[in-house]
């Protein structure tokens, strides 16, 4: 006689009960992530293929996309964001790193230093913006005149377009204290018999920081550089206000204010998308616009997470 099989046991009421449990609380993320990010992602994918300004749809296939990769705008705004990854974040990246490092061999004093350099995060973004702007001001400003005072001709930060991406990048490293304190948390995290050990071995500082203090600290760093090129990919508001108030612009009827002063410099692309979006009301193509930051992101992401998985397997 062939073997018969028994047929499987239906699964039990508990099971059932603990999956029903785990989707109770599952629901809130999944209810979110369904509103806030899968149906506004479903949706900018269906306007990037449509005309339409709020009050029309019409469906332009791929002349939305057609458009965005000819208009030199976004060209121009895409190489001041990728300026910005490249260099502004490592900038803050190493600065930050520094001076939590520097702070770890602080005896006297270090609470108050530890304040005094998270402060400017504190600050609220338009307002530090603004008095940045003033203080690089090369006529009235206290930095051209203190560089004045020992020979040095001060550029004009703010006025000139090669310039104006190192003064932003001078205002991220000034605003840095979130990363600085992340870094110093994990710094003091570092087991002291580790340095010990590679003391005793005769490693110097700089073999110690190489082979002890990175390795272990790898984990806080691909998150500051991962979130720091997802922040950089949304710049907005540092380099809009910067510019407005550099070139005195205002939004009043009439006003000649150029979104990027000084010639186009300080235009990235969130700012183009908005102004795409939400003045010329293409919102078809602005949604191609947010598409590109996205692929973006996740482009740099994952080469972010690529090389420091490479980097801990060596």
């Amino acid at each position: 006689m062939a073997a018969t099989h028994a047929a499987p046991p239906p699964p039990s009421r508990g099971r059932r009960g603990e999956g029903l449990k785990a989707l109770l609380w599952l629901s809130p993320f999944l209810v979110g992530t369904s509103l806030f990010f899968v149906y506004p992602f479903l949706a900018t994918i269906f306007f990037s293929f449509h005309r339409y300004d709020l009050f029309t749809l019409e469906y332009v296939g791929l002349d939305n996309w057609a458009y965005v990769f000819s208009d030199q705008l976004v060209i121009q705004s895409a190489a001041n964001t990728l300026w910005l990854v490249v260099f502004m974040v490592p900038a803050q990246l190493l600065f930050a790193l520094g001076m939590a490092q520097l702070l770890t061999k602080v005896k006297a004093g270090a609470g108050i230093l530890r304040t005094i350099f998270y402060l400017p995060s504190l600050v609220p973004l338009v307002a530090g913006t603004v008095a940045f702007v003033f203080l690089l001001n090369p006529a009235t400003g206290p930095v051209n005149q203190i560089l004045g005072f020992f020979g040095v001709e001060g550029p004009d930060w703010f006025g000139s377009s090669a310039w104006s991406k190192p003064s932003l990048t001078l205002l991220g490293m000034w605003g840095i204290g979130n990363t600085m304190m992340i870094f110093l948390a994990a710094l003091l995290d570092v087991p002291k018999h580790l340095y010990e050990a590679a003391a005793i071995d005769g490693a110097s500082a700089w073999r110690q920081f190489r082979s002890v203090t990175l390795p272990m600290i790898s984990p806080v760093l691909m998150f500051s550089a991962i979130t720091g090129v997802i922040y950089a990919l949304q710049y907005f508001t540092q380099a809009m206000i910067a510019s407005r108030v550099a070139s005195g612009g205002t939004d009043s009827a009439g006003s000649t204010f150029t979104p990027g002063y000084p010639d186009g410099s300080l235009l990235t692309l969130p700012q183009h998308l908005f102004h795409t979006g939400f003045r010329d009301w293409m919102m078809g193509v602005a949604s191609v616009h947010a598409l590109l930051l996205f692929a973006a992101a996740m482009i740099f992401t994952l080469m972010l997470l690529r090389q420091f998985r490479k980097a801990e397997e060596s």
